[in-house]
């Protein structure tokens, strides 16, 4: 038997970018369920957050309710020297835009931003919903505590900032009170319009609805795994990009669907208790959410959710009916289970806000030939340390493979053919932290280049 001994270099490349950042752990350990016990509590106790409940009660209704949660974000702020940009956005809707809509209104939305010190138009963004409702949607008057639904996913927006808030991030990170969901996704449509016309760029969206509920109606009670819904494909990608797919491959491998591998990747480093669930779909059979709008306009969105609803729980009025509670209210909540969803949300909001720019235009060769060549345009290099490659077998949901190549824009996979893999590549930032991984979005038609 032989032994070989391995370069200095590829031991210290070894070293440097597979380790992990101590600092993570401490953001998940600053999750406090306590907190978000206080808060989904306080967000139940408006009795309705109707998008079109009362707007002037400071005890009840959506207008008391996104009042105290821009309180909230307003005193995060503070407490870390002002580092958040704290606002309303909103846009009117009319009785026009949808049958879900009773009365002309303003759908009003909640926006704390802190922002990166080194890409501040880069933004990764939490949301969680303000609204609620009860068995019927145009009943704007009547109760809906909506504990899980959402005041789970608000309050656990509102903890992340309180925990985020602590560090400072290369990109900056949006946490989102959005309103109107339940009336046709009206908050997050509005809120990807002000995205796209102030020329942001968005990282990756990060909806959390529902993520506190672990007594499935299945009969199934679990309170460690969770759903990651995420769509193949953009829906604005053009006729030639979809034609491309039957010869180069993609079917499942748009930005969402990467954001979404990120994520699933970054819990299993970083909480490995946890058991994240890669589903394909854009959300749940037949229904919507919040990401949708920004996945409309071409940017990445995924939804972060429990993996066993209760249907009893959901859009019902309180009430009791053969021995069976309806109604979301806090007896429905584990707290506990909240905090490691909010935790989730966090580990990748900080493990993107660090992550340097995305290598952008990766493109890729081999055509009957031995081995696969990739190339790709190079991002700034004052916070990338060099570049990663990833590859999978067609039918593997998640990147199995991978090589660090270094500070480079092509490299030759040798003995790797091109037909029996996907392949990607990410930027690994001199922290250690890497990007989202980039599909190629085109092949190599000229001659290939080595180092």
């Amino acid at each position: 038997m032989k032994f070989y001994l391995l370069p200095l270099f590829l031991l210290f490349s070894t070293v440097t970018f597979s380790q992990t950042d101590i600092r993570i752990y401490d953001i998940i350990e600053a999750v406090s369920a306590n907190r978000l016990q206080k808060d989904i509590t306080t967000l139940a106790n408006f009795g309705t957050r109707n998008t079109f409940s009362d707007t002037i009660s400071n005890t009840r209704g959506i207008g008391a309710a996104r009042r105290w949660i821009k309180s909230e974000f307003e005193t995060i702020s503070k407490d870390c020297k002002n580092c958040l940009q704290v606002y309303y956005q909103k846009d009117f809707v009319t009785t026009n835009v949808g049958e879900r809509v009773p009365k002309d209104s303003w759908v009003v939305n909640v926006v704390a931003i802190q922002k990166g010190t080194k890409y501040p138009n880069r933004y990764i963004i939490m949301t969680g919903d303000i609204d609620s409702r009860n068995s019927d949607t145009m009943d704007y008057e009547g109760d809906a505590p909506g504990a899980n639904d959402n005041a789970s996913g608000m309050a656990g927006t509102i903890e992340a900032a309180r925990v985020l808030s602590k560090y400072t991030f290369e990109n900056s990170i949006i946490y989102l009170g959005l309103s109107g969901e339940e009336q046709g996704l009206f908050g997050g449509k509005g809120f990807a319009d002000f995205a796209k016309k102030n020329n942001w760029e968005i990282i990756g969206v990060l909806n959390n609805d529902m993520i506190g509920n672990i007594e499935g109606v299945d009969g199934v009670i679990d309170n460690r795994s969770f759903r990651i819904f995420s769509e193949p494909t953009p829906p604005t990608e053009t006729e030639k990009e979809r034609n491309s797919r039957r010869f180069y491959g993609g079917e499942v491998d748009g930005i969402s669907r990467q954001l979404a591998r990120y994520t699933h990747k970054q819990i299993q480093t970083y909480m490995p208790e946890m058991n994240p669930m890669l589903i394909y779909r854009l959300d749940r059979f037949g229904r919507g959410g919040h990401h949708r709008p920004f996945n409309d306009l071409g940017y990445a969105g995924i939804r972060i959710m429990e993996a066993h609803e209760n249907y009893n729980r959901q859009h019902q009025n309180l009430r009791t009916e053969n021995g069976i509670a309806f109604g979301d209210v806090l007896e429905g909540v584990n707290f506990d289970y909240v905090a490691k969803l909010t935790a989730v949300n966090a580990v990748v909001l900080a493990n993107l806000a660090w992550a340097p720019p995305a290598p952008t235009k990766v493109l890729i060769g081999g055509i009957v030939e031995p081995n696969t060549k990739l190339r790709w345009d190079k991002s700034n290099e004052e916070t990338v340390a060099g570049y990663k490659i990833y590859w999978r077998n067609t039918t593997a949901p998640q990147w199995e493979f991978s090589r660090y190549v270094g500070n480079v824009d092509n490299f030759e996979l040798k003995g790797i053919v091109i037909d029996n893999f996907y392949f990607g590549v990410a930027a690994v930032g001199k922290n250690g932290h890497e990007s989202i991984v980039v599909f190629p979005s085109d092949i190599i038609r000229k001659t290939f280049r080595t180092n």
